[in-house]
């Protein structure tokens, strides 16, 4: 960057609705493009199905919050959740004569050197794509499991991953801001083991400490994934006594409690928005939040 670009003003960001109005303001409009968003969660927490819903969102004109465009989903979970796609896809109908599942392309990932290798391909797919929908969200879930089996615990390893995190990072942020991209990656969680706030003592983000199920717990792949991304959510939840069933005892004299999971969306960091949370849920018509 020279000095006399900072006098330019720069472009508007074209945002994607994440679907759902509740989420949308509590991501400043949707899930910006020219930049990588990661959504970090445990397992259940509806990651997956968060991405599924952007894949038809940003096939929405721009009147409605979307990006007229097609996506691509690099999947490191297998199977692919097809048949959700489908349920979510019948729950959001774009129009009498438009099959969503035609705009969304699928490509599986084996391993982190599998999506470096995938990434220059990502490009000229994208450049050469010859639609009134282009290419114009990326959705990569998940980083964590790329990286589950590939690299020892030692200190080569770790510097050897730590360099794999920057190339793929790099690559992706320059790909969404050539092509106008929004970039998602998906994130899983380890356990917080040590007494201190944060990864090693680091605080990362607006939370001081992560919660879910109870547990304290921190994003995957450390310190220098976090400083890859543009903005992380955390999603997370929590069991909750939904009611207690009257005059019904159990064999202890004890009366019966029905649990509910309540859910739980936070954004840690991003450069454009202060943090702020909502709650949500996922029913069969998709990720909603929840205005209490």
């Amino acid at each position: 960057m020279k000095p006399e670009d900072l006098l330019v003003r720069p472009r508007p960001t074209a945002k994607c609705t994440a679907g759902c109005p509740v989420l949308d303001r509590c991501l400043g409009g949707g899930v910006p493009c020219r930049s990588v968003t990661e959504v970090v969660g445990e397992s259940g927490c509806g990651k997956t199905q968060l991405c599924l819903q952007l894949l038809l969102s940003a096939q929405l004109p721009p009147s409605r919050g979307g990006l007229s465009a097609s996506s691509l989903y690099l999947h490191s979970e297998f199977p692919f959740p097809l048949r959700r796609l489908r349920q979510l896809a019948r729950a959001r109908p774009l129009g009498p004569r438009h099959d969503p599942l035609d705009h969304i392309f699928v490509h599986p990932l084996h391993s982190a050197h599998h999506l470096l290798d995938v990434l220059p391909k990502l490009e000229s797919f994208v450049e050469n794509f010859k639609s009134r929908f282009p290419v114009r969200l990326v959705v990569i879930d998940s980083i964590a499991a790329l990286f589950r089996s590939e690299f020892d615990n030692n200190p080569l390893d770790l510097k050897r991953r730590s360099s794999m995190f920057f190339k793929i990072a790099g690559k992706l942020k320059w790909l969404a801001e050539k092509f106008d991209l929004a970039v998602v990656v998906t994130n899983q969680v380890v356990d917080l083991v040590v007494p201190n706030e944060g990864i090693n003592g680091l605080r990362i983000g607006n939370l001081g400490c992560l919660d879910s199920s109870g547990r304290r717990v921190c994003a995957a792949l450390g310190l220098s994934w976090a400083n890859c991304v543009n903005s992380r959510l955390f999603l997370s939840k929590d069991k909750e006594i939904v009611s207690t069933v009257n005059d019904m005892r159990d064999g202890c004299g004890c009366e019966p409690m029905h649990f509910g999971t309540r859910r739980r969306l936070h954004l840690l960091f991003a450069p454009h928005i202060p943090d702020t949370s909502c709650e949500y849920v996922i029913t069969r018509e998709g990720v909603s939040g929840v205005c209490r």
